[in-house]
């Protein structure tokens, strides 16, 4: 299984990220072997359509699982059409988030989140 969490930077100690669309990294989290792989969200330059082109880097990498903060719902539509199930973050580190996805701790996301500005806004 791969657990995808948005990341500020491209190091577990550092700070999750609760922008899906435009975080500037995703650690890719490998459960078969216990490593990570830091990859560049493309997505967060685009001028419009970032949630689109994040998921789907997301979706090619063959992930299994998101763990993020906020969504928007073209977003939560092309991961929810590749089965990947989305999971709202829970503390800071991003070495964090599999344990608390491990251990049942994390809340499912299945709508657009709060602050999420929209198209258009």
């Amino acid at each position: 299984m791969k657990i995808c969490i948005s990341s500020t930077v491209d190091s577990i100690n550092g700070l999750a990220d609760g922008r899906f669309g435009r975080c500037p990294f995703y650690a890719i989290y490998d459960d078969e072997t216990k490593e990570y792989e830091f990859v560049e969200n493309e997505g967060a330059k685009a001028a419009q359509g970032a949630g689109i082109k994040a998921a789907q880097i997301v979706v090619d990498k063959g992930v299994d699982v998101v763990i993020t903060g906020n969504l928007g719902p073209n977003a939560i539509r092309v991961l929810q059409a590749g089965n990947i199930k989305i999971f709202k973050m829970l503390g800071d580190k991003v070495k964090e988030q599999v344990g608390y996805y491990n251990e049942g701790k994390l809340i499912s996301i299945d709508k657009p989140g709060a602050s999420h500005m929209g198209i258009g806004k």
